[in-house]
């Protein structure tokens, strides 16, 4: 990479800069934050996640347009919100209302050549695999969907806020065939890691998100969470099953230190990467 870092001298970016721009991005409304505090407590009722869904239109329309999805198998047109969570059940609920909560309130990315919908296809369903493999692994799932979900938040910042020097990474990863990881630090001097985390510090995300956002291109640091190794695994997956459907997407190769720590059979991984295309296009219907 260094033979052409010197092209984009203009294009380099300072933490400091990055910093300012986070600092004035809008914070998530107060709504959302507590409704995320709630799925993240587990003494909260499930009646009043239910009863706060209900007062929210779009995101009721959403949790019923899920529960009738062919992948739930419903017998009937599911009509009520206690009939969607009793099909969804309380992860499928959750997930969706941490998805829509994101989705809805994150800055878009306005960069030629950046696809919003496909980066927000690649983070769900690296979300549902994360899940899937702590579920294997008999670990806490919801830690694992959302950081999966935010572990490349990086990005979204950088094409959002500095939406014309990314174009120029975006050109770059074309040019010389390389990791859009590559080409930010060639061209702006940052990457979406260290904007993430910075993001993530800002903004009070648990340890375990953290994490992940510091070790999912790298996750061999042995003070990393676990979940770091998770989300790493299950964002290499998602680029191989192509389902962000970016065209010449390069799959990133795995750490074999995060793949000794999962430490997960063949056939297990088989039924992960199935249930994750079946999982993912269910919400991928609702989302988009």
């Amino acid at each position: 990479m260094s033979l052409f870092i010197t092209d984009h001298n203009d294009d380099q970016i300072s933490l400091e800069e990055v910093i300012n721009k986070i600092n004035n991005l809008p914070s998530l409304p107060e709504v959302a934050r507590e409704m995320l505090n709630d799925l993240n407590n587990d003494d909260i009722s499930l009646d009043i996640i239910v009863q706060k869904v209900s007062l929210d239109q779009s995101l009721a329309a959403k949790v019923l347009q899920l529960a009738n999805t062919s992948y739930f198998g419903a017998n009937s047109k599911v009509v009520t919100i206690q009939q969607a969570v009793s099909m969804l059940g309380t992860k499928n609920l959750k997930n969706l209302i941490r998805t829509s909560i994101f989705t809805n309130n994150l800055p878009i990315g306005l960069c030629r050549g950046f696809d919003n919908k496909a980066y927000w296809r690649h983070n769900i369903a690296t979300a549902i695999c994360a899940e899937l493999i702590s579920r294997t692994l008999h670990m806490k799932h919801d830690f694992a969907f959302t950081a999966g979900l935010l572990h490349d938040i990086g990005r979204l910042v950088l094409v959002s806020k500095f939406p014309k020097k990314y174009e120029q990474v975006i050109i770059c990863s074309k040019e010389h065939d390389c990791s859009l990881l590559d080409a930010e630090r060639a061209v702006l001097g940052v990457d979406h890691v260290s904007v993430g985390l910075i993001l993530a510090l800002q903004w009070n995300f648990s340890e375990a998100i953290q994490d992940a956002i510091r070790g999912h291109h790298a996750p061999d640091d042995k003070e990393l969470n676990s979940v770091a190794s998770i989300v790493h695994v299950a964002n290499a997956i998602v680029h191989a099953l192509d389902l962000s459907e970016i065209q010449e997407e390069l799959v990133p190769a795995i750490s074999q230190h995060a793949w000794d720590i999962l430490g997960l059979t063949e056939e297990a991984y088989l039924s992960i990467f199935h249930e994750t295309e079946l999982r993912f296009h269910a919400m991928n219907q609702i989302i988009q």
